[in-house]
């Protein structure tokens, strides 16, 4: 199968417990397919208006999916020397249409063998190459036959109407695109993203090969509306580490990563000072292309190893002739 340079992954699942079933799937289509990938898992537990769904209590749920579907993916790319390669991962309701623009410019539909038909699909899905491609089926018994514990329930709220977070969204990649779908996956109404401002960055490393203001906000607006295009999405230049969260009443949550809880911290004292209410602030464990989680004390070797835009840019650097 060459000259795959954009294509999907269809996957119907059962439910939201880690898909070991589907890794050896995600990873060999990943590394079949040289440009970009989306994936899209189905699952009526993703349904938007579904009144008894609550975001919040399957937060760690699908976190913990996400980013095992981003490295199973991101591993394969990267043993392959594509680092830039564009990985995306979707969460849809089965009965939910598509764009009409979905397909356009996809080379190869691939699914899962054995899984129901793909509802609603565009003319122009109708039109590419459709390849069955076969899941890990001992995984799939051996998972089946687990137990599921229900976590204790709390007080929380299902969603919040209008979630922050903030970065610089170089280069657009798994970590940055995890933090992007837990802040729309907690949301009812409305994203507030945060993108900091080129005069910011002018001491990263490798300036020269980092994507201009205009991209970087572009690509993340694409992304969001690409994952949850029922929501509404504000993306704003931010100069400092508060941006909008410094003095908007209307946000109720912070989504951050591991390395920027420090500037979660500056926001509360900020907003308080203020006379705001405070925010719930919702936490992202970084990764690498090789580990589900990383979870080390030392910050500096967590720079070292997570899949980051630092890398990205080293890598362009490194193999531009």
């Amino acid at each position: 199968m060459s000259g795959i340079k954009h294509a999907v992954l269809f996957a119907y699942l059962q439910d939201i417990e880690t898909p070991h079933h589907l890794g050896p799937a995600i990873a060999s289509v990943a590394a079949a397919t040289t440009e970009a990938l989306v994936i899209v898992l189905f699952s009526q537990l993703f349904r938007s208006s579904s009144d008894t769904l609550n975001r919040i209590k399957q937060w760690d749920d699908v976190h913990r999916l996400l980013t095992y579907v981003y490295v199973k993916a991101t591993k394969a790319a990267q043993d392959l020397g594509k680092v830039l390669m564009d990985i995306s991962v979707v969460l849809k309701d089965p009965s939910e249409s598509f764009p009409n623009d979905f397909g356009n410019g996809m080379d190869m539909c691939f699914r899962i063998q054995g899984d129901p038909p793909v509802l609603h699909l565009p003319d122009s899905m109708e039109t590419i190459p459709h390849v069955f491609v076969v899941p890990d089926r001992v995984t799939e018994v051996r998972r089946q036959h687990s137990i599921r514990v229900t976590p204790t329930c709390d007080s929380s709220p299902s969603s919040y109407p209008v979630v922050a977070l903030g970065g610089t969204f170089d280069h657009l990649h798994a970590g940055h695109k995890i933090l992007l779908s837990m802040a729309a996956w907690i949301t009812s109404s409305k994203v507030i993203v945060g993108v900091t401002d080129d005069e910011l960055l002018r001491n990263k490393s490798n300036k020269h090969v980092l994507e201009s203001m205009a991209v970087r906000m572009e690509r993340t607006q694409s992304f969001l509306e690409l994952f949850r295009p029922d929501l509404e999405y504000e993306i704003v230049a931010i100069k400092d580490v508060y941006g909008p969260t410094g003095w908007d009443p209307d946000i109720q949550a912070l989504v951050v990563s591991m390395e920027t809880l420090s500037g979660a911290a500056s926001i509360d004292k900020k907003r308080a000072a203020e006379s705001l209410p405070p925010l719930r602030t919702f936490v992202i464990d970084v990764i690498s292309s090789e580990s589900e989680k990383l979870d080390h004390e030392d910050m500096e070797m967590l720079k070292q190893t997570k899949l980051s835009s630092t890398f990205i840019r080293d890598w362009i650097v490194k193999n531009t002739v």
